[in-house]
């Protein structure tokens, strides 16, 4: 079964490492909606809260401060508990 990672406050030195501050931006509001990853994300939450649903049963808690990193082929609900403001980067 696909995993959803969570580093709770990289250091940073990982998020220079990786580049996160040149990522693109994406904002969303509190909404929940269904989404596939056709390929990996790592994103960086700089603000929001987040509840992700996965196909199988699993449930990932996320936000603020956090480094994610999606798996290519997952299903999942995504249920935004506080506006989200992140960096992301698909591979």
């Amino acid at each position: 079964m696909k995993k959803v990672e969570v580093v709770k406050n990289p250091s940073k030195e990982t998020l220079d490492a990786l580049g996160v501050r040149q990522w693109p931006i994406w904002t969303k509001e509190v909404s929940q909606f269904p989404w596939h990853y056709d390929s990996r994300e790592v994103c960086f939450f700089l603000e929001g809260e987040v509840e992700v649903d996965c196909e199988g049963g699993d449930t990932v808690r996320f936000g603020g401060g956090d480094l994610v990193t999606f798996p290519e082929g997952l299903t999942c609900t995504w249920k935004v508990r506080k506006p989200v403001k992140k960096h992301y980067q698909f591979d």
